[in-house]
Parts: C-alpha cells; structure tokens; sequence
C-alpha cells in the first residue's frame, strides 16, 4: 500500500498527499452518498489527470458494493480565464441541467484558477455542495487549493468569493513531477514562502537543492505550514495575514502586468524583504534574493508606473480604513509580523524591484 501524508484542518476539511491518486478518492460519506459527481477541468495535460480522476471515482464506485454513481466532466476554461462570472453562470446552467442536489460532489482539476472556481460555484449553488479539489500545479497544490477561499474575479483579483473549506484535497506527487519547468518554477515561490514564514528548514532545503528539491517532502512541509496557520484563523481575522507575505505588492504587480500569480509573489517577496530589512531589521534580504533566483523566479520587476501601483494598492481588498493595506514582514525566518507602512516604506520596496 502507497504511504498516504493525511493533514487535517480541524474537522473540515483534510488534505492527501500521496503519490499515486488515492483509492477511495472521494471521501467518506455518511448516509446519502453522491449519485453524482461532476469533475470540472481545465484543457491540455489537466484534462488527462481528469479523466484519470473520472476513472478512479468510476472503479470507486464499482467496487463499493451498491454502485449508482453518475460521473460527469466538464471543461473550463485555462488559468483566470475560468475565473469570470461568466464561466460561474454557464457552470450553474450545466448543474441545473444535470439535476445536481445538495447530497452530490464537484470535483476541481486544475491549477489555481480551477479550484478558486470550482469551490466558488458549489459553495453558491443550492446553498453550498461537496467539494474536492485535485490541484494539478504545484502552486494549486501547497497554496490555492488550501484554506477555503474560493472566488472570481472582477476588476480585481478574487472580489467575489466565499470562505469555504473544499472537503478534501488530493494531491498527487505523480502528477506534479509531470510538470513542465515553467509550473514548477511558478509553484516554488508559494513553496518558499511557506518556509519564510513557518519552516525555516523547508526554506533551507529550497536554497540547498533548488528545483531539484524532493518534491513529497518540499509539498507536504509547505501543505502543513498553510494548513496550520488556516486551522488557528479560517476568516482571515489575524494570524492568517501572514500567508500574505509577498502579496501586497506582488498582487499589484501581477494586476499591472498580468504575469503569472507565482512570478508577481517572487517580485513581491523581493519587495518586502527590502521593507523588512529596512522596518523589522530582517538579516537576510540578499541571502533571500539569492534564493528566489536560484529557484528560477524574477527579482525585478517588467516596467510599470509606480502611481500604477499606488492605486491598485489604495484598492487591495485587505485594505482597513487607511490609504494602504497592512504588510507582512519578516524580522527572521519563521518570525512574520503584520504592520502599517508609510508611502515611503511601499517606496523603498519599489525601489528594490526596479520600479
């Protein structure tokens, strides 16, 4: 029998991290079981691993004993493309049309994009169904597809959506070493960041092996360290802010240029390492940048204005009443702090990206 990592956030919600997809996949059930499950999926190599998850929920389902399971796919569109109002409405037209009741389960198979949809589509439909999540990027796998904020865009990045825990999370370590290298760049800047912030020996073993990194132990430190922190503070109320480091200004950048979500949090990082060492005294901004640029990520970031910024900032939705959000710093790995910044402060990191 494969060894499977079980991680529990409360009772809400586990995570699986195996290297096979695990059979049952779906979970446990009391009394009604689903007579339908409805696997959303993204194009391209998402569709192979969802079909390879239709079929295990199939042969699931045959070998229980009173199979009836209904099994459906249905495509989306690829990265925040899938992420619109638009996709949400047609999703809904689908479960309509397909008779799908409280007691039945949707299943998301993609990256990031895919899951934020699929939870934000059942956590709305009948007044929430069951979710599970088979995130198949390695950014999916240690970030988006844990917590249970689901959402869409709009003018800006996830201002629509719910908190609300999918079920289960299967991630498979087969299905992330079949990445292409641009995936599994994009996904080591959450992977670092998990380790800045909570583990430092997960971030000593980035900088040591870089992408090379043993992927089980990297995902299932980086699962851990967000699965924990979500445990203590599901709504995002205090200690949760800390999985924000990188994000303030990365999230601007990314909106501005419309790079990948991976890239804008190295960019991000990059930035408040240079807040961090100037506000909190952090000792290792430049050991930190060398270790974003190891692992393949950006440090600069593409031309933008800075008033550009400025407003996306004025506009982040974790703003509280000031002209700009709160930061997450860093006095040490591991020692995250949140704190008001000043202009000048946003500046300095600014500075530090190229900008």
């Amino acid at each position: 029998m494969e060894a499977v990592e079980r991680i529990l956030i409360g009772d809400r919600c586990e995570i699986l991290v195996s290297d096979r997809l695990p059979s049952p996949l779906l979970p446990p059930r009391r009394g009604h079981p689903p007579s339908r499950v409805v696997v959303l999926s993204q194009p391209g190599r998402v569709a192979e691993v969802a079909a390879a998850v239709a079929d295990r929920i199939e042969q699931d389902d045959a070998s229980s004993g009173s199979p009836g399971v209904e099994v459906h796919t249905v495509g989306i569109p690829d990265r925040d493309e899938a992420k619109t109002l638009g996709v949400a409405e047609e999703l809904y037209r689908h479960l309509d049309r397909l008779r799908v009741d409280r007691y039945d389960t949707i299943v998301g198979v993609g990256g990031g994009a895919a899951t934020d949809l699929a939870g934000f589509v059942a956590s709305t439909w009948l007044r929430g169904v069951e979710t599970v999540y088979v995130p198949t990027t390695l950014l999916g796998a240690v970030d988006a597809a844990i917590g249970g904020k689901t959402g869409v865009n709009r003018e800006g990045k996830n201002q629509i959506g719910t908190f609300r825990h999918p079920r289960r999370v299967v991630v498979s370590i087969d299905v992330l070493r079949s990445l292409p290298r641009g995936l599994l760049i994009e996904g080591m800047a959450e992977t670092l960041k998990a380790g800045l912030i909570g583990d430092s020996r997960l971030a000593e073993i980035l900088e040591e092996h870089g992408l090379e990194s043993p992927l089980p132990e990297v995902v299932t430190r980086a699962v851990k360290v967000k699965a924990g922190v979500v445990a203590e503070d599901f709504f995002e109320t205090g200690r949760r802010a800390i999985l924000n480091y990188g994000h303030t200004i990365g999230h601007a950048v990314e909106t501005a240029i419309g790079m990948p979500h991976g890239h804008a949090v190295a960019i991000g990082m990059v930035a408040a390492g240079a807040v961090s060492a100037e506000k909190a005294g952090y000792p290792y901004q430049l050991r930190q940048r060398e270790m974003i640029t190891a692992l393949g990520l950006p440090v600069q970031s593409p031309p933008v204005d800075r008033s550009v910024i400025m407003e996306l900032l004025g506009r982040d939705k974790k703003r509280r009443g000031g002209p700009l959000p709160k930061m997450v710093l860093l006095e040490d790995f591991g020692k995250p702090v949140v704190v008001d910044v000043s202009s000048r402060d946003v500046e300095i990191g600014l500075t530090a990206i190229g900008l």
